[in-house]
C-alpha cells in the first residue's frame, strides 16, 4: 500500500458494501508519494518518489489518498501519550520526537516499553524507540529495528552497531555529501571516524569536516529543546498538469484562495499571526520565483492574506504555464500578543 493519491483515489463503495481501491498502476499525474508500507518499500518504493515512477515498481500496490486532518489528530495523540511518560520532549515532526529520560527512575527497557504501550493505547499504532546518550545516536537507533522496535545503545556499542552503517544513516549527511565521501573511499560511518581530518577539511571545509568527525564518533551535545517558535507557515500544491495563468484562471483562482484559507486555518490552529505574506511560483521550465509583502500589523485573516498574496502575484510576469503554486506567512508572533485587526472584504481573482 502507498499513500499519495488525491481525492479521486478514495475507495469506491460497491453496492454490496465492499470497497474497491485504486491501484498504483492506474495513476496518471505528477504527484509524489507521502509514504509506503514496508512491503512496497521492499520493491524500491519510498516517500517523495514520483507516483508514476512508483507505479512501475509496484503496479499492484493499493493507492490511498492523503488525509492530513487525520494525521494531525493521531500526531497529537502520539505526542500526548509520550509526554505523559516523558515530560521533557522536543517535537521534530508529525510522527517523531526526542525525549530526555535522564530523570526517570526506571531502566531504559522499562521506559521504552512504557512508551510503546502508551502510544498503542492512545492510537492503536506501534512505534520504534532508540535510547542512547544523545540525539544523534537516538535518531539512528530508532530506525534500526523498524517496525515496532527498541534499540538501546551506549558509547561502547559504537564500533559494533553504528560504525558498520553507511554514512547516509547520519542525519545531516545528504546524497551529495555521501557521493563525495564515496569518491574518497569513505562508505561507512566507521571509515569516516578513521578518516584523516586534514583530508576532510580539504574537501568539505573546516566547519563541516569537524562536524563529520564528531558525528562519526557519536558525539552530539545538543539538548532536548522543549519549545520552539516556527519561522513561517505555508501551503503549496503541484498541479497534475501545467496551468496557464489566463486560459486556466477559472481553475487557478479557487486553488489560490483555498491555499490562503488553509494557511489562515493553520495560523489560527497553531496560535500565530504573521506580518509577512508571500507567494511561490514554479513554472513549466522549473524556474521558481517568490514575492512577499510586509504588513504593519500581524494577521491570521484569510481574506487579508488572499488580498496581499494577490498583490504579490501581480508583481510576477505570468508568461509561462505554472507547475506549482504556494502561499506563505512569516514574521510570526503569538496571536495573544498580536495587534487587533479587522477582516478585509474584497472580491478577488487570479490576476
Amino acid at each position: 500500500m502507498v499513500v499519495g493519491g488525491g481525492r479521486d483515489h478514495h475507495p469506491h463503495i460497491r453496492a454490496d458494501g465492499t470497497r474497491e481501491f485504486s491501484k498504483l498502476r492506474d495513476y496518471v499525474g505528477r504527484g509524489v508519494l507521502t509514504t509506503a508500507t514496508y512491503e512496497a518499500r521492499a520493491l524500491g518504493v519510498h516517500s517523495g518518489m514520483p507516483t508514476m515512477k512508483a507505479g512501475k515498481l509496484a503496479p499492484e500496490a493499493i493507492l490511498l489518498p492523503v488525509h492530513f486532518e487525520l494525521y494531525r489528530r493521531y500526531s497529537r495523540l502520539f505526542k500526548q501519550a509520550v509526554a505523559e511518560i516523558c515530560p521533557s520532549i522536543e517535537d521534530v515532526g508529525i510522527d517523531e520526537l526526542y525525549a530526555d529520560i535522564t530523570s526517570l527512575p526506571e531502566d531504559s527497557m522499562t521506559i521504552a516499553r512504557r512508551i510503546k504501550d502508551g502510544v498503542r493505547a492512545a492510537t492503536g499504532l506501534t512505534c520504534s524507540v532508540g535510547i542512547t546518550p544523545n540525539k544523534l545516536l537516538s535518531k539512528i537507533s530508532s530506525d534500526l529495528k523498524k517496525p515496532d522496535g527498541v534499540t538501546i545503545l551506549t558509547m561502547k556499542d559504537l564500533p559494533t552497531v553504528i560504525w558498520p552503517l553507511p554514512v547516509s544513516k547520519i542525519n545531516g549527511i545528504g546524497p551529495k555529501a555521501t557521493a563525495k565521501l564515496g569518491t574518497l573511499g569513505i562508505e561507512s560511518i566507521g571509515e569516516l571516524a578513521k578518516a584523516d581530518s586534514a583530508a576532510l577539511q580539504q574537501h568539505f571545509g573546516p566547519h563541516y569536516a569537524f562536524w563529520l568527525t564528531e558525528v562519526a564518533h557519536g558525539r552530539d551535545d545538543r539538548p532536548v529543546v522543549t519549545s520552539s517558535e516556527p519561522k513561517s507557515i505555508s501551503r503549496e500544491t503541484t498541479f497534475d498538469r501545467d496551468l496557464h495563468p489566463r486560459a486556466d484562471r477559472a481553475l487557478l483562482t479557487p486553488i489560490f484562495s483555498e491555499l490562503c484559507a488553509q494557511v489562515a486555518d493553520d495560523l489560527r490552529r497553531k496560535g500565530y499571526r504573521g506580518r509577512t505574506i508571500g507567494i511561490k511560483l514554479r513554472f513549466d521550465n522549473f524556474a521558481t520565483v517568490t514575492r512577499d509583502s510586509r504588513l504593519s500589523s500581524a494577521t491570521d485573516d484569510k481574506l487579508l492574506i488572499r488580498l496581499v498574496a494577490g498583490r504579490c502575484l501581480k508583481r510576477v510576469p505570468l508568461e509561462r504555464r505554472i507547475r506549482l503554486l504556494g502561499v506563505r506567512v512569516s514574521s510570526l508572533e503569538p496571536a495573544a500578543v498580536s495587534e487587533a485587526h479587522l477582516p478585509v472584504q474584497a472580491g478577488l481573482g487570479f490576476d
